[in-house]
């Protein structure tokens, strides 16, 4: 069975050592996908580069990174390049047989470019705007991912992807995973955040059953909203269960799986 772990980009900046030492624990008896985010740290090249980070809501509530042509060059340099590979090395470090890809590598990820975008601006109105550099993730070169979890690597993929053009995109890193882990059959999706669970009136939900997964998004923040609708799409598609826990924890995953956080589903 595959573990499919998605880790947010401040659980990761605050937590990468205890995160890697975990994963490579758990891999020497799973086969282990990890998917990265890193938003924080693209903006805070973006700004040393020049490039303003332009983060929006869209119409149905959800947060999200636009991307322009500036700010595709930097997310592809520090999401593929720098995390994917010091996540890599660490793996490495620790005996792990790590190997990192982006979504663009060998078409992991085919993505749909977005050709406009409907967007609530600051006076909470509706309007469209150009769709840029972001994608929407319609297949999973599932088959790559099954020939390096055969011969043994744990993968760690980097949410960039393409689309039939060969357009390198944006796609949002929860989407990514719950696609890959969707594609999988996953015994598990594990989402790492810089908070305890999904939070629900200041207390943390213990389970949350397939079938209100999405009510309980509209109960919640713009960046949990996002992980509980993918986490539902994952479910539809036959994932066993998502978690959305602490990845600020130690042993973060581990927690996760013997039952810290929120489990989605109906085990």
């Amino acid at each position: 069975m595959v573990l499919v772990i998605k880790v947010g980009g401040r659980a990761l900046l605050s937590n990468m050592k205890e995160i890697v030492k975990d994963a490579a624990s758990l891999a020497d008896s799973r086969r282990v996908v990890l998917v990265h985010g890193g938003g924080d740290l693209v903006s805070e090249y973006s700004k040393r580069m020049g490039v303003e980070p332009k983060i929006m809501v869209s119409a149905s509530g959800v947060r999200f990174r636009y991307t322009d042509e500036d700010e595709l060059e930097v997310f592809l340099m520090v999401m593929a390049g720098k995390i994917n590979k010091e996540l890599v090395a660490s793996l490495n470090a620790l005996g792990a047989q790590a190997v990192g890809i982006s979504g663009v590598d060998g078409a992991l990820l085919l993505a749909e470019r977005k050709r406009r975008l409907i967007v609530i601006d600051e006076r909470g109105r509706k309007r469209v705007i150009p769709g840029g550099f972001t994608g929407k993730v319609i297949a999973v070169n599932k088959h790559l991912i099954r020939t390096l979890l055969g011969a043994g690597y744990l993968v760690v993929v980097a949410p960039v992807a393409v689309d039939e053009h060969g357009t390198i995109l944006n796609v949002d890193a929860d989407q990514a995973a719950s696609a890959i882990a969707s594609s999988l059959s996953a015994e598990a999706l594990v989402m790492l955040s810089d908070v305890d669970g999904v939070i629900v009136r200041g207390e943390v939900l213990k389970r949350v059953r397939t079938d209100r997964v999405r009510e309980v998004a509209s109960l919640v923040g713009k960046g949990m909203n996002r992980k509980l609708l993918m986490a539902a799409e994952a479910l539809k598609s036959g994932v066993r269960k998502v978690i959305i826990a602490s990845g600020l924890v130690s042993s973060p995953i581990t927690n996760a799986l013997s039952g810290s956080g929120t489990v989605l589903g109906d085990e």
